[in-house]
């Protein structure tokens, strides 16, 4: 665990999870974060914990780093272990008064496996190479924060990271974001969870108020506000730091001085409920949304020329009916069409030979050919 001893006198390394709605800037925080600490002496490892694996890559200067998860997959087709060579990667930054270090933990392709489980598994590995016992002052963990599944609250749920910052603008999605990690890490804490909730720090401040507005509704320090910048922009777009901007980098500065003396009062925030939280934004109506129909949902499926009524009766009153309706989607392609045109659209033969293009004998055959096939799902059913 982080809070462990790493050897007689050394204590492990300072953890802290950000997490932030993706685009909002948590990458851009977390870097500079980095940043700052590593330009005030301290060895820092930046945990970039997304499968988009793009955390990192300001901070190494435009490089994309091997992730976790391909490595693992590679060495595991080897029968080979994973080194910490393998997945940790250094930088020597010019005027920087040591190296900084970066890992990328990665995930799986799009749609072809859970970016939570790759999170888990990523720690896993991690773990086993000794993270928390190396030679590192601080971790910053880069969260994504709009994935509610259980792998992307690994470090709330099994107390990895000490404290946790949110990243969040003046936007109604981004503070909404803070608030189900700030209820997550709640929950958390109610069965021995250990992160502390440092707080919020607004970035992109258009100077509405929004985000503040939440914090002080939802009990939450904010810490501080970066304001919508240009050259920053350009900055991190050119894979270049935005704390050397005197405006961006006192703030930095400020902050992370404030987390290495402690003199932050972790929050005791309780969060907001759904109702609470969009009235925020503005009143919400009382009234009960409006049921649908089934006989308007079904109503396509009813014959041409059925009333409204008669539409009701063919998804709620005839049941036997709808389960014939039902078995026409496992049907053959071809069988599948004419059933459809028949009992659904309400065509008649003529019809159905007009639009298949058949002569009256081949569809008169298919028709009868697809009704058997009907007739048999129906009773296998």
């Amino acid at each position: 665990m982080p809070a462990a001893t790493k050897s007689k006198g050394s204590m492990a390394p300072r953890t802290i999870a950000i997490y932030g709605k993706g685009g909002i800037g948590k990458s851009f925080t977390t870097t500079n974060l980095s940043a700052t600490f590593a330009l005030m002496g301290k060895r820092v490892l930046q945990l970039g914990c997304d499968p988009k694996h793009d955390s990192t890559t300001s901070l190494f200067g435009g490089i994309s780093l091997p992730t976790v998860t391909d490595v693992f997959a590679e060495k595991n087709a080897r029968n080979e272990p994973v080194e910490v060579s393998d997945i940790v990667f250094r930088r020597e930054i010019p005027g920087f008064p040591g190296p900084i270090y970066g890992i990328e933990l990665g995930g799986p392709q799009v749609g072809r496996g859970c970016g939570g489980r790759g999170i888990i598994s990523g720690f896993d590995v991690l773990e086993k190479l000794g993270i928390f016992e190396w030679d590192i002052d601080i971790i910053l963990m880069d969260f994504l924060g709009d994935v509610v599944c259980g792998g992307f609250a690994t470090p709330l749920a099994r107390s990895l990271s000490e404290e946790v910052l949110l990243v969040t603008s003046n936007d109604r999605q981004a503070i909404f974001t803070s608030n189900n990690i700030c209820q997550a890490n709640n929950y958390f804490r109610t069965i021995g969870g250990r992160s502390r909730l440092l707080g919020l720090i607004v970035n992109r401040d258009d100077g509405s108020g929004m985000a503040e507005r939440y914090a002080k509704a939802a009990g939450i320090n904010v810490l501080m506000k970066v304001p919508y910048n240009l050259e920053a922009r350009d900055m991190d777009d050119s894979f270049d730091f935005a704390v050397r901007l005197p405006e961006i980098g006192e703030r930095f500065s400020k902050l992370a001085n404030q987390i290495l003396e402690g003199s932050i009062v972790p929050c005791e925030a309780r969060g907001l409920d759904f109702t609470e939280f969009v009235k925020l934004f503005g009143e919400v109506s009382q009234e009960l949304p409006a049921a649908a129909s089934a006989g308007e949902l079904f109503s396509r499926r009813a014959p041409q020329g059925a009333p409204a009524k008669e539409a009701e009766s063919v998804a709620g009153i005839d049941p036997e009916r709808q389960r014939l309706l039902d078995c026409i989607p496992k049907l053959p392609e071809e069988e599948r069409e004419v059933c459809t045109l028949l009992e659904i659209d309400g065509r008649s033969p003529n019809e159905v030979a007009r639009l298949k293009n058949l002569s009256e004998e081949e569809a008169t055959a298919l028709i009868a050919k697809a009704r058997r096939s009907l007739k048999r799902l129906f009773f296998e059913s």
